[in-house]
């Protein structure tokens, strides 16, 4: 069975629930960068980016008769507006010391009682996404601003090259110049960083 973004939308809009979590996790790294960056440094201190991954998550689960594919990066699009409201209400609530928005997260052995939309997401995989979002966001903590954005921008969020010129202000050459310079950057630091991670693991 096929398992392209694609496919895996088509199988879910004709009744195939299995094929909601191998969607999800192909997302799921992206995303979670896209709503750490989105995230205030303060709010970051309040509430784990786990917890706005997984409520957008469940969000796009409930919502997903909503959805309708319009090519390339329509579903990363659509996941980081569900993603932006959820950090809007999680900001206010945060804000204003009521529950204005209560984030409900997956069932886990904390949480028995929790929705699992994703059955496979068992607390290992859980924390194995959690180490790749940390691994991710270093890398590109560890790059300059320019750098970290044009990345942020073309990867993460999925603007063509055209949409990055625009949104930075550049030339189209100057732009793709830029990200080219950016992703031979990320390479060498993640490839280190994975390296440094994995011997640390095998202590």
């Amino acid at each position: 069975m096929g398992s392209t973004s694609f496919d895996l939308i088509g199988r879910i809009k004709q009744g195939d629930g299995n094929a909601f979590t191998p969607l999800l996790e192909k997302y799921r790294s992206r995303l979670g960068v896209w709503i750490y960056y989105r995230m205030s440094a303060s709010l970051r201190q309040r509430v784990e980016v786990d917890d706005i991954v997984q409520e957008t998550m469940l969000r796009a689960f409930r919502e997903f008769d909503r959805f309708t594919w319009q090519g390339s990066g329509s579903f990363m699009r659509w996941l980081s507006r569900i993603a932006e409201h959820v950090i809007i209400d999680t900001a206010r609530y945060h804000e204003r010391g009521k529950r204005n928005a209560e984030l409900v997260r997956f069932r886990s052995e904390s949480n028995p009682a929790g929705p699992e939309p994703a059955d496979s997401m068992t607390p290992s995989r859980c924390f194995s996404g959690r180490e790749r979002l940390q691994l991710l966001v270093g890398s590109l903590d560890a790059l300059s601003a320019d750098y970290r954005e044009a990345i942020v921008l073309a990867k993460i969020e999925g603007l063509t090259t055209q949409e990055l010129a625009e949104r930075l202000g550049r030339n189209r050459e100057a732009a793709a110049l830029l990200l080219h310079r950016a992703l031979k950057a990320f390479r060498e630091i993640h490839s280190v960083a994975g390296k440094a991670a994995e011997q640390e693991q095998s202590k």
